[in-house]
């Protein structure tokens, strides 16, 4: 084990370990431009994103309040432009601008009411679209118009509504709808500076509010975005058919698209399962099609973390975080390994033992899924995932009739994209080969990469991406073949968030199966600050924790700012299937509970939730498959 808190990746460092003046001068610096500085420049830099947001397009933001919020104004919010939210009645701006971002409204029923508020010709011209515009026009609250139009948001509409569905959700409405979100992306493209993507979310929901939405994002330009309508949920439920439809109108248009499953931790089991939707174990030719369109999973946002289960996990100490056991209609629902992302990249090893195709061989990112149409992480000002959530009197009021208590849902998550440039083509690309990592908010520098061929005195390069992508290959890679005698090793390099906590440790979480196919994991501390040492029973002990219950304040007298090692796998053995991913874990710092009942003047204990918690970053994976 080495650890690094003040070698030699980039100047920047002493400044912060300089004092606060340092970190607030580093605040006006895009973290992007902060870690590109240093002797050279990288083949990749690091881009900070958002890839699943909400604006008043979706039906279920526009009925908890996100009345207002467009897609312009939630592209110009990530931008970093002011914009005004009815719900706090004042001008918002977010503290650190991002560098891409895409608005993936639901697809079902995109933009109804806000066409319903213009009186559009394509709804207007039908009778139930008339009908619609008359309820909503009587209340145009919750209840008006959504008495009519929701009958198709759960699956295929039963006969006597499909009528109503082919006039209220025609292909001239629903283009309507579209245009307004490529217009939206069009507008606040800058090459170079803030990247938008063409998104939407496939909404599929079955057996009783089991979650199985995809994000779609599209590699295209406004004119490409126009030759398609965006495949919904009410065009099918099953993923395979929108796989099917992603691969056609690929084939069609020359369109590339990743579909990206979402919240995971609440499908019910069904998101990661070994057998495909209609019951049969999973073949190579679906382990293809998923590895094709799904390179990605999202593992961390508001309605928790889709990682790991504590009662899956017994052993792993940091499991209990962010975890939220209801399903997406609040139904308590137990935990099942077809819910969570280490227990699906186990399955997939055991897949890809039987069939020669792992479908679970997928990179991790975090996005926020919040339905405000703001991109918000940051715990001591967390706009909630609803707008219904921003007054902070409505937490207390009640019980209100909700599935999404504000206290429960987590100021989460962000994409970190090592690309080439900030464009459509460089972040796609990025996303596409798995370089990418998740974390639940604070930019927590990440680099990963695997190879036979690291020494230890590699940590201390001036340039690690230099060395990595000499010697290895990036998070997102497989390796196979070891050279005899040699084992994998990760060169790793983990640096703070200037605005956030310190760093605790760095951990390689490795998943493996044995030659009778069952799968194995294990947690190793790699790298930590302070002059702890692993005790006899195995673990590191904890690294503290400063913060004032009382005024929300902590001291980053504690942890590192920067931590760096290169790795060696101890138990390597070279017949077996295996994966590693790295997880980097900050000091306990507040929860946005936390911060709400010292506001309230109430105990942190009435919300349900705890005072402190530990923000963390996910990388992608590395896989190891022998040479057979």
């Amino acid at each position: 084990m080495e650890e690094r808190q003040h070698g030699k990746a980039g100047k920047w460092f002493a400044r912060l370990a300089a004092g606060a003046a340092a970190v607030s001068a580093l605040a006006l610096v895009p973290a992007t431009q902060i870690v590109a500085q240093g002797e050279g420049r990288s083949p990749t830099e690091l881009f900070w994103g958002e890839l699943h947001l909400h604006s008043n397009h979706s039906l279920d933001a526009y009925i908890t309040d996100n009345t207002m919020v467009t897609p312009d104004m939630a592209y110009r919010y990530a931008r970093g432009i002011p914009i005004e939210q009815p719900g706090l009645d004042r001008k918002i701006q977010i503290r650190r601008p991002l560098d891409f971002m895409a608005v993936t409204d639901h697809a079902e029923m995109m933009g109804l009411f806000t066409l319903l508020n213009r009186a559009d010709e394509t709804l207007t011209s039908t009778p139930w679209g008339r009908r619609a515009l008359a309820a909503h026009i009587q209340d145009p609250g919750r209840n008006g118009a959504m008495s009519v139009t929701t009958a198709g948001m759960a699956g295929p509409p039963a006969p006597e509504l499909q009528e109503m569905m082919s006039q209220i959700q025609s292909d001239a409405v629903r283009t309507a709808a579209w245009a307004v979100e490529i217009e939206a992306a069009e507008r606040n493209y800058i090459p170079g500076t803030f990247t938008t993507m063409f998104g939407w979310e496939w909404s599929s929901v079955v057996d009783g509010g089991k979650n199985l939405h995809r994000i779609v994002v599209a590699n295209t330009d406004a004119e490409g975005a126009a030759s398609f309508i965006p495949y919904s949920s009410q065009d099918s439920q099953r993923p395979e058919d929108l796989w099917n439809w992603l691969s056609n109108t690929r084939d069609r248009t020359g369109i590339d698209f990743i579909a990206i499953p979402h919240n995971s931790n609440i499908s019910g089991g069904l998101m990661f399962q070994m057998t495909d939707s209609d019951g049969r174990p999973i073949s190579a030719a679906y382990a293809r099609a998923r590895q094709t369109w799904e390179p990605l999973v999202e593992v961390t946002q508001a309605k928790g973390t889709s990682e790991v289960h504590p009662e899956i996990a017994p052993n792993d100490e940091f499991a209990d975080f962010e975890i939220r056991r209801k399903l997406l209609i609040g139904q308590p629902t137990p935990a099942d390994a077809g819910d969570y992302a280490r227990s699906a990249l186990l399955r997939g090893l055991q897949i890809q033992r039987r069939t020669g195709v792992n479908p679970y061989n997928f990179g991790m990112i975090g996005s926020t899924d919040s339905h405000t149409g703001l991109t918000s992480v940051q715990e001591s000002d967390f706009y909630g995932k609803l707008v219904s959530d921003i007054p902070l009197s409505e937490h207390v009021i009640g019980p209100r009739p909700v599935i999404f208590p504000a206290w429960e849902m987590g100021a989460s998550g962000r994409v970190a994209a090592w690309a080439d440039e900030n464009t459509r083509e460089g972040i796609f690309a990025a996303l596409k080969r798995k370089e990418v990592y998740a974390t639940t908010g604070p930019r927590i520098a990440l680099r990963m990469f695997g190879g036979f061929n690291f020494a230890a005195a590699d940590a201390d390069a001036r340039d690690i991406a230099a060395v990595g992508y000499a010697r290895g290959i990036p998070m997102g890679g497989d390796l196979t073949a070891a050279p005899a005698g040699r084992a994998p090793s990760l060169l790793i390099h983990a640096a703070k968030d200037p605005l956030s906590g310190n760093l605790d440790r760095v951990q390689v979480v490795k998943g493996w199966i044995d030659a009778r196919g069952e799968a194995h994991e294990r947690i190793y501390d790699v790298a930590w600050s302070g002059d702890r040492r692993i005790g006899a029973d195995g673990k590191l002990p904890a690294v503290g924790n400063t913060v004032d219950l009382e005024t929300g304040l902590y001291s980053n007298s504690i942890g590192a700012v920067q931590l760096a090692t290169v790795w060696t796998d101890p138990d390597f053995d070279p017949e077996q299937l295996a994966f590693y991913y790295v997880r980097v874990l900050e000091i306990p710092t507040p929860r946005h509970s936390l911060f709400d009942a010292i506001a309230l003047g109430i105990d942190v204990a009435e919300t349900g939730q705890p005072a402190t918690i530990q923000e963390r970053a996910y990388s992608s994976p590395i896989w190891y498959t022998p040479s057979r």
